[in-house]
């Protein structure tokens, strides 16, 4: 069963410059999403999808593949990572190669690790699904949230103000980790979650977004003790 990680690393990121090479906690962000997937020894190829030099440069570095650039098509602010994945699937199409499951992990994913990545595929397994996704709670309940309506606060639902929060149904959003996919069903249907999808749940401080200077900085707080917690535990 021939398996794929495709690490999407870009070079134009806007909000955070430089953001896929940028120095995290003594290391490049994007050497954690290879380390991560190379030491899982899930996959037959761990390879980086880029239209960047120094990109391409760190990807090889770590340990990554870089068998072939991005496109500008793909390498611009309105491609998706559903067109980035096809594209990569193409590519390696021509060169003769195909793989049953493919796994997308971002690059800025300080949190993905080899342990997390199998115990996510062996769940995948077991509940015998066609893609996985890392999924956090919403810690607090989006049914109590409000909306600006001339000027003032305005309940969005405001029949859920009387009920109980331990009464509500939990919501949950895409961690924005990573993505385990049957490469056969990612091709017909061109999407990160198709219906028989099953749920990875994360807890919360292992969780962050990276878009902002200010949520690069909460990101290495978490991974920090994160790490310590791990040590802890030892």
């Amino acid at each position: 069963m021939s398996r794929i990680a495709i690490i999407t690393a870009r070079g134009g990121s806007k909000r955070v410059p430089r953001k896929n090479s940028k120095e995290f906690c003594g290391q490049p962000i994007l050497a954690y999403s290879i380390q991560a997937a190379l030491e899982s020894k899930l996959f037959d190829e761990v390879m980086v999808s880029t239209d960047d030099q120094e990109i391409a440069g760190i990807a090889m570095a770590y340990g990554a593949k870089v068998p072939f650039c991005r496109s500008k098509k793909t390498a611009d602010d309105y491609a998706t990572t559903a067109d980035v994945l096809q594209e990569v699937l193409a590519e390696y199409k021509k060169m003769g190669k195909s793989f049953a499951w493919l796994c997308c992990i971002y690059p800025t994913a300080p949190f993905v690790t080899a342990a997390k990545l199998q115990a996510a595929f062996a769940e995948l397994q077991t509940a015998g699904a066609e893609a996985l996704v890392p999924v956090v709670k919403f810690s607090y309940p989006p049914q109590r949230c409000f909306v600006i309506k001339n000027n003032k606060l305005a309940y969005k639902w405001p029949e859920y103000v009387k009920e109980r929060s331990q009464d509500l149904e939990p919501f949950y959003h895409d961690a924005g980790q990573f993505y385990f996919l049957k490469t056969c069903v990612f091709e017909d249907k061109l999407t990160l979650v198709p219906e028989a999808t099953h749920p990875y749940l994360l807890d919360e401080m292992e969780v962050q977004d990276i878009d902002t200077i200010d949520d690069w900085a909460i990101a290495e707080l978490k991974y920090q003790a994160m790490n310590n917690k791990s040590r802890r535990q030892v």
